[in-house]
């Protein structure tokens, strides 16, 4: 685990390994209550921030308290992992296929609720909605969703290409986007998920900056067919983290996120493409990671082909290399 974080008083601290720092003894953008005026300053000053944290010999905190680490101007969720869409399509639309036209053309997304990303260790309430017509009460289908998720650090008032993802993005946090499967289902026919996904998503305390990221970089899978002008490139960016799902203490899942059909440049990309702004602490989300493989699905509506569901009092803790995790219990209202 490497990266930036905020304490719950103010400041910022930094992590590599198990150790945490308190950097606020440097004065500036490191005595900010969030990461937001660090992320804005652009790529040197990152640079200069990571070098600044690894050098500082400040107090060391045993048992940090910590909050949001950005204020989250927007959210965004993808839905780029191709095993993930196929599973979920196979299952809800037997008699067709898998995909939708448009999958393979374009990064599908949805725009989420900014004002309930919510910290690591944060508990997710039970949430209620119309679980079909006129039945509305607790969802008992709740899920979660094994996600990476990319921050925006410089804006922008014009459509960005994949070329110039590393120059606006400051960093990469672990995600799990919580999801109301009964809620979902019947609210999402003709415009897509809304409340059985906006209750709550959770993303790590700590912010892992891109630099430190790009030893784990390796070449995207292959996309056919091949991506429109305004999507060509960001295929170096596929990223080799381990990533796992534990339950109630026990393993369930163990996959990678190299294995995302759409690449995180792609994403911004896309959203940006029509003209749309980006600002900082913009999230995007990458949706479900799933693998091919058995034990590898991102979600419990695949691991358990749709017949098992999170509990009242159940925990799932989250894991990827390099990431924080990302921890939560479910609690009934």
């Amino acid at each position: 685990m490497t990266g930036f974080g905020a304490f719950a008083d103010g400041g910022l601290a930094w992590t590599e390994g198990e150790e945490v720092v308190d950097l606020r003894g440097l004065g500036d953008v490191f005595a900010q209550p969030t990461l937001n005026a660090l992320m804005a300053a652009g790529p040197a000053a990152w640079r200069e921030a990571i070098a600044a944290a690894r050098a500082h010999d400040g107090p060391r905190i045993a048992d940090p308290q910590m909050r949001l680490p950005f204020d989250v101007a927007d959210y965004v969720d993808f839905y780029a992992s191709l095993e993930h869409a196929s599973n979920l399509g196979r299952m809800f639309r037997p008699d067709q296929e898998p995909l939708l036209p448009n999958w393979c053309w374009l990064p599908v997304g949805y725009h989420g609720r900014a004002g309930t990303v919510a910290v690591s260790g944060t508990d997710v309430v039970r949430p209620r909605g119309q679980l079909r017509a006129g039945e509305f009460g607790p969802s008992q289908r709740l899920d979660v969703e094994l996600e990476l998720g990319f921050v925006v650090g410089v804006p922008s008032e014009r459509p960005l290409s994949t070329s110039e993802f590393a120059d606006h993005v400051f960093g990469v946090v672990l995600l799990n986007d919580w999801s109301a499967r009964d809620i979902q289902a019947f609210e999402y026919v003709p415009l897509g998920p809304f409340l059985g996904k906006s209750f709550q998503t959770s993303i790590s305390a700590w912010v892992t900056p891109l630099a430190l990221l790009e030893e784990r970089c390796v070449e995207a899978p292959e996309q056919d067919p091949p991506p429109i002008a305004q999507l060509a490139g960001g295929s170096d960016w596929g990223l080799d983290l381990d990533l796992s799902i534990e339950l109630n203490g026990e393993t369930i899942s163990r996959g990678n996120a190299r294995t995302l059909y759409w690449t995180m440049p792609q994403m911004l990309a896309h959203a940006t493409s029509n003209g749309a702004t980006v600002r900082t602490g913009d999230l995007m989300g990458t949706g479900t990671i799933s693998g091919a493989e058995p034990g590898t699905e991102g979600s419990l509506i695949e691991l358990y082909g749709n017949t098992r569901f999170l509990a009242d009092g159940d925990e799932v803790v989250l894991r990827a290399t390099e990431l924080g995790e990302v921890r939560g219990r479910v609690r009934s209202d």
